[in-house]
């Protein structure tokens, strides 16, 4: 059985007057493949959705070239429009990722018989594997387990991504996946990474790994190991961390504002995400030290 992976949605930084700081996103490139973590790039915690075109194509170069194979490298193409997913795929082909992630088309409301045809399109026209990414409490748009059987069947859709927060689309999606070899999931509910491994996942991704990427990379390693009640340990860890600062509000921008209080060079999230105030940030944290993330 093949290592389980753990990869982190990267947070994109930003400076003060909102335009990216790729300095500090190759610093935090670097803090988490020194952690044990894959990266993912330009994701619903990359701030994706506020990102334009070419801002998508030089944060993915600059990643891929910080990394240089030290890690794997995924990157979210997905766009409302398949033309544009297309195009964005294309472009972050030329740049070397391991695979490309497409998250399911929001604001327009799609049929499943729609959905094959926007995946289906984007896989045929790129030779790197294709991860569909389901997150239908954002999106509005939930690949059924049916449909993802189907696209598994393409030679290039090499997995999903669930991130539809409970166990059941998770158990779908990972029976597709146990009766086929060409085929994985990743889970991306932080609470569930360990439920997710045990059941025939092939790793993880994560957005709350930006606070905790030591944890993150200790589930999926201290698991590899066969060491299973020390991965356990960390699930618990991470889940507290998550049932604490996702209780606040909007979870990425609650993980960007909390790695914000630990090294402000990360920036905020561009608005209108979420506007920091003070009680708030005294809030997240309070929840940091009692995680014990905060240096004495």
């Amino acid at each position: 059985m093949s290592d389980r992976l753990s990869f982190v949605a990267l947070v994109t930084c930003f400076n003060d007057d909102e335009t990216i700081n790729y300095g500090a996103v190759r610093k935090q490139v670097r803090r988490q493949v020194e952690a044990g973590n894959n990266i993912m790039c330009c994701g619903t915690n990359g701030d994706f959705t506020s990102l334009t075109f070419d801002e998508k194509v030089r944060l993915c170069a600059e990643v891929v070239e910080e990394v240089d194979g030290a890690a794997q490298v995924l990157v979210n193409a997905g766009m409302p429009s398949t033309y544009e997913t297309v195009l964005l795929a294309k472009e972050f082909e030329k740049l070397g990722v391991d695979a490309i992630s497409v998250i399911t088309p929001f604001f327009i409301a799609c049929t499943q018989q729609g959905l094959i045809s926007h995946f289906a399109t984007v896989a045929d026209k790129v030779t790197k594997p294709v991860y569909m990414y389901d997150i239908p409490s954002r999106t509005q748009n939930h690949i059924e387990p049916e449909t993802a059987a189907r696209l598994a069947e393409h030679g290039n859709i090499a997995g999903i991504k669930d991130s539809g927060g409970g166990q059941d689309s998770l158990d779908a999606y990972l029976e597709i996946a146990n009766s086929r070899d060409d085929f994985d999931v990743f889970s991306g509910p932080d609470s569930l990474i360990y439920y997710a491994l045990s059941k025939g996942a092939k790793g993880c991704i994560s957005g709350l790994g930006n606070v905790m990427p030591g944890v993150l990379s200790g589930i999926c390693r201290e698991y590899n190991a066969g060491n299973f009640e020390e991965a356990k340990k960390r699930q618990d860890l991470f889940t507290a961390l998550r049932i604490d600062l996702y209780a606040l509000g909007y979870p990425p921008a609650l993980v960007k504002r909390a790695l914000y209080l630990l090294d402000n060079s990360v920036g905020a999230s561009r608005q209108p995400a979420l506007l920091p105030t003070q009680e708030l940030d005294g809030k997240i944290m309070a929840i940091l030290e009692k995680h014990g993330l905060v240096a004495a």
